[in-house]
């Protein structure tokens, strides 16, 4: 934990007559203590590995910098709903602040959650970038699957939910280390001429494509969730209703809804195979998730990839792919690596919401790939979800085959 945790004595951590080098007390150190740990377990771990493998470390305590070493969680909360509403704030506050893998315990570190609060916390910290369930060993057992069936699968859909959306998570971390832009982020980072974002800290963005409003109280049948943007457009994930920004929504909940909304004009890159982990999906195919914008006409999104586990993408071992959406046409096209870095992993599907019409027919093609028309279907009752199908043994396209791919509608 860093601090370090001594906390029976009369300073709450190292007395005074505890000397550090130089005849420093540990007050005048301690708040730098905790990232001269964290800093010396990472170096320690590139030690071991020779470099060729990135540490995970999680710290409690930390300093400026320590970002650079490790994850940060928020401490020994309590499983109360008021702990769970703090907990958003909480981790924008680090997120602006440069910590940006960030979260808190779900469920509370201290005492027992019921198993709604539970099932809240889990579906709140699916969408936050450090996501982990945590307690004391003296709180109850609280495994998933020690909850009824109806908690534990709806536990289980939030987890789900959490995996499919990896690839954009990890997409956001690559920017987060090019540019410090954190993965979570509050409304008025994108919108910041709304200054009645400015105080809104119980919703947040993941990325810039992704709103997300937790159900943070008990026994609620509705949540106000607020749209930003006047003229964009947000579409929940999970039933595509279309919602207009620049206004306030009551939005009816129930124990199986998570807020979750979907910026118009965005493309989103998820992986749908159920795994045991998320190393098993390295090689599993991709789908995007594109979200029109008002005019029915644009999107836009980006997908790094890497080999998850070495340093290599400092030296261009990655891909970092642009994809477009454009008046009936979906693109892909490589816009950083040198085009070296190969994968098993295709496009098996594409999803795009807000189509205005059904098309007639929906064809690929490629400087590698003859025309080829693909398999869809178009619900118009489900508002207008087209889907494209690239089904295997038909085409298989790895991603140095995507360079330059066309897909017309």
């Amino acid at each position: 934990m860093n601090e370090p945790s001594v906390f029976n004595g009369p300073e709450v951590t190292m007395e005074r007559d505890c000397k550090h080098v130089g005849g420093w007390e540990h007050r005048d150190i301690h708040n730098i203590y905790g990232e001269l740990m964290v800093m010396s377990t990472y170096k320690g771990h590139l030690m071991r590995s020779n470099g060729a493998q990135r540490p995970f470390i999680l710290t409690r305590s930390a300093f400026a910098g320590s970002q650079r070493f490790g994850a940060i969680w928020t401490g020994d909360n309590i499983a109360e709903w008021s702990h769970l509403q703090s907990s958003i704030p909480m981790i924008l506050s680090l997120s602006i602040c440069g910590m940006s893998h960030s979260g808190a315990d779900v469920g509370g570190f201290f005492r027992n959650p019921t198993p709604e609060m539970a099932l809240r916390w889990y579906q709140a910290g699916a969408f936050q970038p450090f996501f982990r369930a945590h307690s004391h060993h003296e709180s109850r057992r609280r495994e998933p699957w020690l909850f009824e069936d109806n908690i534990k699968n709806l536990i289980r859909d939030a987890i789900r939910i959490r995996y499919l959306l990896i690839p954009y998570w990890y997409t956001l971390f690559y920017e987060n280390e090019l540019n410090g832009v954190p993965p979570m982020r509050p409304i008025w980072m994108e919108f910041p001429t709304e200054t009645n974002t400015f105080d809104i800290d119980d919703e947040y963005l993941v990325g810039s494509a992704l709103l997300a409003k937790p159900v943070t109280d008990s026994d609620v049948s509705s949540i106000t969730v607020y749209f930003p943007g006047s003229g964009e457009i947000w579409y929940d994930i999970s039933t595509y209703h279309k919602y207009e920004g620049g206004r306030s929504v009551t939005i009816p909940v129930t124990l199986d809804k998570i807020p979750v909304y979907q910026r118009g004009g965005s493309i989103i890159p998820k992986k749908g195979r159920i795994r045991r982990s998320s190393s098993l999906t390295y090689n599993d195919p991709y789908t995007l998730e594109i979200a029109l914008d008002n005019t029915g006409s644009h999107a836009n999104g980006t997908l790094y990839i890497d080999d998850f586990n070495s340093f290599e993408y400092r030296q261009g071992n990655y891909l970092l792919l642009q994809f477009k959406y454009d008046k009936n046409s979906i693109t892909s096209k490589i816009i950083g690596g040198p085009g070296k870095f190969k994968t098993n992993a295709w496009l098996e599907k594409i999803v795009v919401i807000g189509v205005q019409k059904p098309p007639t027919s929906i064809r690929i093609s490629s400087k590698s790939i003859k025309t080829s028309e693909l398999l869809f279907k178009y619900d118009e009752d489900a508002l207008k979800v087209l889907d494209a199908v690239c089904i295997k043994n038909i085409i298989v396209m790895s991603y140095k085959s995507l360079y330059d791919e066309r897909i017309g509608i």
